[in-house]
């Protein structure tokens, strides 16, 4: 024997492997077709029996012990279902009636799979004829009476109908039942006397229509006449008077039993009796009519009616009140009276009165006297009662008349609607009493305008007025209120100076808005107070400051004064312009104030400030232009100590001065123009230079010339050349305004006189440095010839 474990991977391999092949085998399988089949055909007559049968025809893998679910229906309701293991059912109509009519469908279902079989209609022919049954065939006229009509061997819901045919051959439906059985037992009523004949039918309703029987069996009926209407007599005659006695008899002349008589009028039984009856009354007031006597046997009834007449005596009694308006602590009267109809029957002194109180005699006479108050509020009525001989007395009731006292209005009350009253604006008044009956009229009278009237009616309902606005708090004295509840009794009144327990408040007046200190120019720095103030208007207000150029309010202040203070404190420049305040208080009538203009002046320390800068400033420029005048005239001394000067040629210490006036002497001379012209161009290039405005021009002056005659020198002070020379100076003027000279032929002159010149020249700078210092004085020009040759001309 091996004694080895067993494998159990494969042992478990195979169990999964065995359920898996159990699990395919039961999801193998599928509906291959549903039959059914109607036997002997799908058309036979009624009664015939019919056979259903289903059958499945399924496709497996080796199911063993498949079920099948079988579901009929006829149409699409189910009738028959069956779970089984084999593949076909049966279903059995034996016999088949005209219900069983419709479409048959069949369908299985395996597991979770269905399938139906094809619809087979069946039709079944025929109905069965019904059999009417009666309980009664010769009934009395309206008498009730059982009727039966059935089909034992249909199914389904049927609908009877019961026809009689007269002799005449009049046909009519006298009934028809609702959906039943096969059978239908209602109950019949005949009113038509005579003989007749009764037959029924049925129907049936289908899928595909409805579907009529034959008539039934005929029953011939005889209806007979019910004698039993009631003989009536009224004693002693239809019409009567008050008082009279009336006797009405109700007779039933028949052999039948249990005949039940009743007297009625207006719906109403008076009198109940088997077979007759006799009633007697006393003829009243209300009691004319129609008398109905009545007789009923089962539920048939005959009846027979007359009318009655009942005359008045006397009218109806009547209850007066006077006076109509009865107020508390008034006397009143109470009046019970009657017209009499009928003299010769009745008189005056055959009258009796009496008056009540909520059911309770006051007094037996015509008239009733009191005074009003609480205690004598109620329901008052009067009886009046007639005696005579032949009649019994009559006695009649008045209505009944409520007497309440009313409570008289008290002084009316002036309010103002909320308490509150703003001067100013419309306002609205009420006025209320306290007590007095309603309704009460109020009369509003105003300043104005006309009196206006309101009527309370209501419990809840108040007086309210409108009025127009007002402006002085003693205006309210002109108000007067009128309450009255009754016709003849004057007015309440009530007072304005009711209203002035309501608050009353005052708007404000327009503010002024003062600036502190003073008016005008503030300096920067200082503190500005603004005092908003108002004339009149009522406690607390609200001040409100605002400036133009700044958004939204700059303060704002509650104050219990008339007037309110902002501070604005250092006052800086960005604050000036107009400022103006809004003042306001419970009224809501805000006011504004005239605009003030502030103006915001530097500050004393910023004036002396900018007065030392400017002050700097002129002295800076002053000095500038000190210096700069200074510099000029020094350029000036040194170019005009440059400027020719002509010596003799035997003494170097002659020195050769041209001024102005030396030019303007040689000017003489016809050639002189051009000399002054040689000066102003030579000092034009100067000046060029001083102020660079002058350019130089674009080609090179032409040469002029001069010819210079000297006299002898003074022999103490300097020796010098004896004799007449002609020295001929080229004088040009270069770019930057200096002189040049040139001279083609004396060269050796104009240096030697260049030389004397410079040399005169630092000795004039040691010196003084001044134009004077030139020593023209020692030159004597009386014998100085000068040629020009103005080339350029």
């Amino acid at each position: 024997m091996d004694s080895r474990p067993p494998n159990l991977p494969l042992l478990l391999l195979t169990c999964l492997l065995h359920f898996w092949q159990s699990a395919r085998g039961q999801s193998s399988y599928t509906i291959d077709t549903v039959d059914l089949t109607l036997l002997p055909s799908s058309t036979v007559q009624s009664g015939t029996p019919v056979t259903l049968r289903c059958q499945v025809r399924v496709s497996h893998d080796n199911i063993p012990h498949l079920k099948h679910a079988f579901q009929l229906r006829q149409d699409d309701v189910l009738v028959y279902s069956s779970t089984t293991k084999e593949d076909s059912i049966t279903y059995e109509l034996d016999p088949a009636r005209a219900a069983d009519s419709g479409s048959y469908e069949c369908r299985v279902t395996v597991e979770d799979k269905s399938k139906s079989s094809f619809g087979k209609k069946l039709d079944v022919a025929g109905l069965q004829t019904p059999v009417l049954y009666l309980n009664k065939t010769s009934p009395y006229e309206s008498e009730e009476f059982t009727a039966t009509c059935s089909a034992p061997e249909e199914k389904g819901s049927l609908i009877f109908r019961f026809y009689q045919r007269l002799r005449d051959g009049a046909l009519e439906r006298i009934k028809q039942t609702a959906f039943t059985g096969n059978s239908s037992e209602t109950t019949l009523v005949l009113r038509s006397i005579g003989g007749s004949t009764l037959y029924c039918d049925y129907e049936v309703n289908l899928v595909s229509g409805s579907r009529h029987s034959n008539r039934s069996n005929e029953i011939p009926v005889i209806v007979k006449e019910l004698y039993i209407s009631p003989i009536m007599n009224v004693l002693p005659s239809t019409d009567v008077y008050e008082g009279e006695i009336i006797e009405v008899v109700c007779n039933v002349g028949s052999e039948l039993k249990n005949i039940d008589v009743f007297l009625t009028r207006d719906r109403r039984i008076l009198k109940k009796a088997p077979a007759s009856l006799s009633h007697r009354f006393t003829a009243q007031e209300g009691d004319s009519g129609k008398l109905v006597c009545k007789a009923e046997w089962g539920n048939v009834q005959k009846e027979t009616n007359q009318t009655i007449t009942v005359k008045e005596l006397f009218s109806k009694p009547q209850l007066t009140v006077n006076p109509t308006d009865i107020f508390e602590g008034d006397r009143f009267k109470l009046t019970c009276s009657v017209s009499i109809y009928v003299p010769e029957r009745i008189s005056n002194e055959s009258m009796q009165f009496s008056i009540y109180r909520d059911t309770v005699k006051l007094t037996s006479a015509e008239t009733y006297f009191t005074v009003a108050q609480p205690s004598e509020n109620g329901n008052y009525t009067c009886k009046a009662q007639a005696l005579h001989l032949r009649h019994r007395p009559v006695e009649k009731e008045s209505h009944a008349v409520v007497v309440k006292a009313k409570v008289p209005v008290s002084e009316p009350m002036l309010s103002v609607v909320g308490g509150t009253l703003v001067l100013g604006k419309r306002f609205q008044l009420l006025c209320h009493s306290d007590s007095g009956t309603l309704p009460i009229i109020y009369t509003l009278n105003s300043p104005d305008r006309l009196a206006k009237s309101s009527v309370v009616s209501k419990p809840g309902e108040e007086a309210i007025f409108n009025s127009s606005a007002i402006y002085k708090t003693s205006d309210l004295n002109n108000f007067l209120c009128h309450a009255t509840n009754g016709e003849n009794r004057p007015p309440m009144r009530g007072t304005g100076q009711q209203l002035l327990r309501s608050t009353i408040i005052e708007p404000v007046s327009r503010p002024a808005l003062i600036v502190q200190p003073g008016a005008g120019d503030v300096s920067e720095g200082q503190d500005v107070t603004l005092v908003c103030s108002v004339q009149r208007g009522s406690l607390p207000i609200s001040f409100t400051w605002f400036h133009t150029e700044t958004e939204g309010a700059l303060f704002s202040q509650t104050s219990n004064n008339l007037k309110g203070s902002y501070r604005i404190s250092n006052v800086r420049g960005e604050q000036r312009g107009e400022y103006y305040c809004v003042g306001n208080n419970p009224a809501n009538v805000a006011k504004q104030s005239l605009a003030v203009m502030i103006g915001v002046k530097m500050a004393g320390w910023k004036k002396g400030l900018i007065a030392v800068f400017v002050l700097c400033i002129l002295l800076i420029l002053a000095l500038i232009l000190i210096i700069a005048l200074k510099r000029r005239l020094l350029l000036f001394k040194r170019k005009r100590t440059g400027e020719l000067s002509v010596k003799s040629a035997s003494t170097k210490t002659e020195r050769l001065s041209l001024t102005q006036a030396a030019v303007n002497e040689a000017a003489n001379v016809t050639p002189g123009m051009i000399g002054k012209s040689v000066w102003s161009e030579h000092a034009s290039g100067s000046e060029s230079d001083d102020q660079n405005s002058v350019s130089a021009p674009e080609k090179p002056p032409e040469p002029q010339y001069t010819d210079v005659q000297t006299r002898q020198a003074d022999p103490n002070r300097a020796p010098v050349k004896k004799g007449t020379d002609t020295v001929y100076s080229e004088v040009r003027t270069s770019k930057q305004g200096v002189p040049e000279q040139a001279d083609a032929q004396g060269s050796v002159e104009y240096e030697q006189l260049n030389h004397d010149t410079d040399h005169h020249g630092d000795r004039g700078n040691h010196g003084d440095h001044s134009v004077q210092d030139a020593h023209i004085d020692e030159i004597d020009m009386d014998n100085v010839h000068i040629d020009t040759d103005d080339r350029g001309k």
